[in-house]
């Protein structure tokens, strides 16, 4: 029997310009960044690029990713290759959003598409360049992202149902407070409460770095305090590990109401610009990397919502 013919690989491979995010498949997107040259911002904080912004009204709004804007001098490059200064006016924290007045003409608000997304329908992310910046499909379409869990700090007495602290946990909020073993909380939020389980109800769905109110009793005396919410170490180190195995992700990816998933492989300061499908309107704003295989968009009917909630701030500045 003849040997059989060793196969050219290199024959049968795909240049590296045409993978997805290769030259020429990006090139192939360009008229859609073209549309939406006027409509997108490079935010940044002390000469650092931070993320992108959306334009979202001819007289200078947009609307960006609030978690990355730190304290500093705030400013955003223009697709002319003008810097111009800017000012933030309100922030959605529920939603991570952060509408900002940026001092320039000739911005153009985007297009926004109507109706649903569809899974396997082209998800493009264009920043100021002539080509976009990565292009993918949408994976899975509207869906609430939960936060991750966040703690008091409190440990309970598993006999009780009375909302007795049994312990408190080191390094978390109800340390800092000076909650001790004993103490009875008797209200979260001025809502009262009899049980454990009601209190682990009320602040299930809370953030970490968002704060309760609780009143308490130590030996009959009643007294309140402000607790920040944390998440436990341990899942600290966990996501931490994480973004060491899946790549860089974004400061805040969890905790949104509705978010469209694509598979685009976006860096964290891309987020806060437009993504758009193939006829050049916008479907959402891209909020979150959120793992080395997903991004998360905000769909554009909840920012049209986000943007109306946040606008009448534009008219006191």
């Amino acid at each position: 029997m003849r040997p059989a013919l060793a196969q050219d690989d290199s024959a049968s491979m795909l240049a590296r310009s045409r993978f997805r995010s290769g030259a020429e498949t990006l090139a192939a997107f360009a008229p859609i960044s073209a549309v939406v040259t006027n409509s997108i911002v490079e935010v940044n904080v002390d000469g650092d690029a931070v993320a992108l912004g959306t334009v979202v009204d001819a007289a200078g709004l947009v609307l960006t990713k609030a978690s990355e804007i730190k304290p500093g001098k705030l400013t955003c490059w223009l697709a002319t290759g003008r810097e111009v200064p800017a000012v933030r006016l309100a922030v959605d924290e529920d939603q991570d959003m952060a509408l900002l007045r940026v001092r320039a003409e000739g911005l153009k608000p985007v297009r926004w598409a109507e109706g649903k997304s569809v899974i396997g329908a082209w998800a493009v992310t264009p920043a100021l360049a002539e080509t976009p910046q990565a292009v993918g499909i949408i994976s899975a379409l509207p869906r609430q992202i939960k936060p991750e869990r966040a703690y008091i700090g409190i440990s309970w007495f598993p006999e009780l149902s009375v909302p007795k602290v049994k312990g408190v946990l080191p390094g978390l909020g109800a340390e800092e407070a000076g909650i001790k073993p004993g103490d009875v909380i008797t209200a979260v939020n001025n809502e009262l409460v009899t049980t454990r389980e009601r209190i682990m109800e009320i602040t299930r769905g809370l953030r970490e770095g968002q704060s309760v109110h609780l009143k308490l009793e130590r030996d009959g005396q009643p007294f309140e305090v402000t607790i920040k919410l944390r998440v436990l170490k341990r899942e600290e180190y966990i996501a931490s590990r994480n973004s060491l195995m899946t790549g860089e992700t974004s400061r805040r990816a969890d905790g949104f109401d509705q978010v469209i998933e694509h598979d685009t492989v976006i860096p964290p300061w891309l987020c806060g610009g437009p993504v758009m499908n193939l006829e050049g309107e916008a479907i959402g704003i891209n909020i979150a990397r959120a793992n080395r295989a997903a991004t998360y968009a905000l769909p554009a009917e909840l920012v049209q919502q986000i943007f109306a909630t946040l606008k009448p701030a534009a008219t006191n500045q």
